[in-house]
């Protein structure tokens, strides 16, 4: 074939690559056509390049290619021509449609053997235009993101008490460290009738906007259902909690509890728990510091309704302490990857006679010890102890 003959094959193969027509394509390619610009996922050969051809047409629609110059010597000829097109059909290359012209000017070398196409490579702006694209919806996907992330801390910081109770020989305190991500730790206490306390700590499954759903729903629904029934049962409070949240926390997510409520007169601390860590008590026994362990039995709230909720019973002595905490103090790594547990917490609490503000910094410090430097925390840490005084005034 002449040069000019060579040029026309060319200038019809990218008519019909522009205008989808696959069955003009599959005549004018070679049987051992190579494809010396493979962009990624694509398989090399023939069949390769036909699939990638035809994802391309269910991603793109309106294309069209205009040709600036063709140059042609022995069995090569050299295009240089602008392409254009719309991306409003589907997902290619891992870009999802945005409806934008995609414009790019690109120069393709074709070698013809036997009036066939046996080779293609390619220069242009068409990747930097791709790359430059991708970068753009990686940088709208990181804002979207990062806007829920700073809605969902609002929400979750929103649903934490603002003041702790003042009550006479006790002390309360809690304490918060978010993760970098968004997690769904709460903890809140509120007045009940006859002087008494109601506390909760809870978690709410998963991250983000969801997990900030979760954290204020069950907040604001443990609060209004407890205020509602006094001094019931914590158990009856949580029956009456899960049944609401069923219906007003978002699919696959459910929240673990712990529910007390405390009467400051006698030390008597009834409790029931929905699925949650069980605190752990600080016995004074002289001359050494034992622990144990508030035990009652129940699912987490929100998974299956007509749960019943185990009620448990006990008595806080002068001196004696609680601390209620959430799963990112004991399930947290270190660089080996040995995790900090419950038996490592309640060894500490043995050691460590000092309660409130104290423990809670004694505690972190350890983690930080355990963790090593660089340490990246994994989830929310909740911990709330609650102290009676060595002698009542």
């Amino acid at each position: 074939m002449s040069v000019e003959e060579n040029k026309a094959l060319v200038r019809r193969f990218l008519e019909a690559h522009a205008k989808g027509d696959l069955d003009v394509l599959e005549e004018m390619l070679a049987p051992d056509f190579v494809n010396h610009n493979l962009i990624p996922g694509q398989e090399p050969g023939r069949e390769g390049y036909l699939r990638s051809f035809t994802e391309y047409h269910a991603a793109y629609s309106d294309t069209r290619y205009v040709i600036e110059k063709q140059l042609a010597e022995g069995d090569e000829v050299v295009t240089s021509f602008t392409a254009r097109a719309t991306h409003d059909r589907g997902e290619w290359m891992g870009f999802v449609p945005t409806g934008r012209e995609f414009e790019a000017l690109l120069v393709l070398i074709h070698r013809i053997v036997g009036g066939k196409i046996a080779d293609e490579w390619s220069q242009g702006s068409g990747l930097a235009e791709l790359t430059q694209q991708r970068l753009e919806q990686e940088r709208i996907e990181r804002e979207r993101v990062e806007q829920e992330l700073r809605v969902a801390r609002s929400m979750q910081q929103a649903s934490l008490p603002k003041e702790v109770p003042e009550l006479e020989g006790w002390q309360i305190s809690p304490y918060y460290q978010p993760a970098r991500e968004v997690g769904g730790d709460f903890y809140d206490f509120f007045e009940l009738e006859d002087g008494r306390v109601g506390l909760a700590v809870g978690d709410a499954t998963g991250k983000g906007m969801p997990a900030a759903i979760a954290v204020t729903a069950s907040c604001s629904m443990l609060r209004a259902v407890a205020q509602a029934l006094g001094s019931f049962s914590p158990g009856e409070v949580l029956a009456r909690v899960n049944e609401s949240l069923l219906t007003r926390i978002p699919p696959n997510m459910f929240i673990t509890c712990f529910y007390c409520i405390l009467d400051p007169k006698s030390g008597r601390l009834s409790y029931a728990n929905a699925g949650h860590n069980l605190p752990c008590c600080s016995h004074h026994d002289e001359p050494a510091v034992t622990t144990s362990e508030l035990s009652a039995r129940g699912m987490p709230l929100g998974l299956m309704p007509d749960m019943s909720y185990e009620d448990k019973e006990s008595v806080l002595e002068p001196g004696e302490s609680v601390l209620f905490y959430t799963d990112g103090l004991i399930e947290a790594h270190n660089t080996q990857g040995g995790m900090f547990g419950t038996p490592r917490l309640r060894s500490l609490l043995s050691e460590h006679p000092e309660g409130g503000t104290e423990l809670s910094a004694t505690l972190m410090e350890e983690l930080e010890n355990f963790t090593g430097e660089g340490w990246e925390q994994e989830d929310d840490i909740t911990l709330l102890t609650l102290e009676r005084s060595p002698t009542l005034s």
